[in-house]
């Protein structure tokens, strides 16, 4: 998510810590960084100068609050200046009727089919039955595609591809719907003009399906251009909502979210990726949090949640960020985590860990996990709970059952080895130095 601008922020971040002394020349330099990153991001310059401003102004002039140091004093003023660019928290998604009816927008090529299936599965997460009316008579294979993406979630398509009237869909698809589901996704077309047809659309639609929550899709790789079409959008309804798509790797996506944010419209989603659990919630503290490389506990507890019942969700936590763990316990948290998703992304959720582990360490694929597995299947009960033990004679052996190599096995340990060295420094209980202070901080 925003690749580049989290490795800028956090290269500054971690210059930052390491400074001996916070003077005028060092905070110009620091938000010197700052601006650099963000203007690549695609944020409007005015606002990133405005931005480093009241960084500089607040820490020359704000009184240093007990228990930080000068150089945490910063750290921290960085963090909520960057927290309140991007806007406040919005509103939870609230589920107040049966059927909850949300009507989906967004300009051609935007993600808006997308983003409706990957809503609908957030929504069967949270426990609510959804249905999506099709009224999308512009492409012809948009009824295919939702019917698709949703056909794994169990969630129903009603639509027909014959029917050319939106209008005629959208009334038929809530009759057939009736109030079966706790919430109804009205798929509508995207257009390639004017946000003008597509605000006429709104109107259009708007009559027959009376919805709870109208949600535009804006893409974010168009940077500062989705101000204008949060600003029209916001102009038009009152009961509006925004989801930012496609913030994966887009260099424009601070500028979306910024310009966004700037007029005070309601970011309620972000999709962070193509798969359809790469969608969350917006928080703009959780999210300034990750690219500044401090972690994100919150959505990892959330997460975890997901796919264990074995273990609370507090404990799963606890686990994975404890140093203390064996080859067995890796095994079973690298399972856990690559059902939370890519392990590269769960790994940086973990407070200074996605900084810590090198590159080859944070991407292991599912093809490396499977080795792993085999690796481990030739291990005795005693070496899974006592790595230390594994050495030359055992390194071959292991290798000999499991049909791999010597180096297999180097390098399943060293992964081991390497994994355990950075969890043991990030436990709750060990989150001393500048960003374990600067994160107990924030979250008072």
């Amino acid at each position: 998510m925003l690749e580049g601008l989290s490795e800028s922020l956090t290269q500054t971040m971690k210059k930052l810590a390491g400074m001996s002394i916070i003077d005028k020349k060092t905070l110009k330099e620091v938000t010197k960084d700052i601006q650099r990153a963000l203007i690549q991001s695609d944020v409007n310059v005015k606002v990133v100068f405005s931005l480093t401003k009241k960084i500089e102004k607040r820490a020359l002039e704000e009184e240093l609050p007990k228990g930080l140091s000068p150089k945490e004093h910063v750290m921290r003023i960085v963090y909520q200046e960057l927290v309140n660019l991007i806007g406040e928290k919005p509103e939870e998604l609230k589920i107040t009727k049966k059927p909850y009816k949300i009507m989906m927008l967004g300009l051609q090529g935007s993600g808006k089919t997308t983003t409706t299936a990957k809503l609908a599965k957030h929504l069967k997460k949270k426990g609510h039955t959804s249905a999506i009316v099709c009224t999308d008579t512009w492409r012809p294979a948009a009824y295919e595609q939702l019917r698709q993406l949703t056909e794994p979630l169990d969630v129903p398509v009603f639509g027909d591809p014959e029917n050319k009237d939106a209008l005629d869909l959208a009334e038929k698809g809530l009759e057939k719907c009736g109030s079966k589901y706790d919430v109804i996704l009205v798929d509508t077309a995207g257009r390639h003009k004017e946000e003008q047809d597509l605000l006429d659309e709104m109107t259009e639609l708007s009559k027959i399906v009376e919805p709870d929550e109208v949600i535009l899709v804006i893409d974010g790789t168009i940077g500062q251009q989705a101000r204008n079409q949060a600003e029209a959008f916001k102009q038009t309804t009152d009961i509006g909502s925004i989801i930012v798509s496609k913030l994966d790797g887009s260099a424009k996506g601070g500028g979306a979210l910024s310009a966004v944010a700037e007029i005070h419209a309601p970011i309620k989603f972000i999709g962070t990726g193509e798969r359809d659990d790469d969608f969350e919630a917006f928080d703009p503290e959780r999210f300034i949090s990750r690219l500044l490389g401090m972690g994100d506990l919150d959505t990892l507890i959330e997460k975890a949640a997901e796919v264990t019942s074995k273990q609370s969700d507090k404990e799963m936590v606890d686990s994975i960020i404890s140093g203390k763990f064996t080859l067995k316990d890796m095994e079973n948290q690298l399972n856990m985590m690559n059902q939370m998703g890519p392990i590269q992304q769960i790994m940086k959720l973990i407070p200074g860990l996605g900084n810590q582990l090198p590159a080859n360490a944070s991407k292991v694929t599912e093809d490396k996990l499977n080795m792993y597995k085999i690796l481990m299947n030739s291990m005795t009960e005693y070496e899974l709970e006592n790595p230390e033990v594994i050495k030359k004679s055992r390194i071959s052996r292991i290798s000999r059952g499991a049909g791999l190599s010597n180096e297999d096995v180097k390098d399943l340990l060293k992964y081991y080895s390497v994994t355990k060295k950075a969890l043991k420094g990030m436990g709750k209980r060990n989150m001393g130095g500048p960003m374990g202070k600067l994160m107990r901080h924030m979250q008072r």
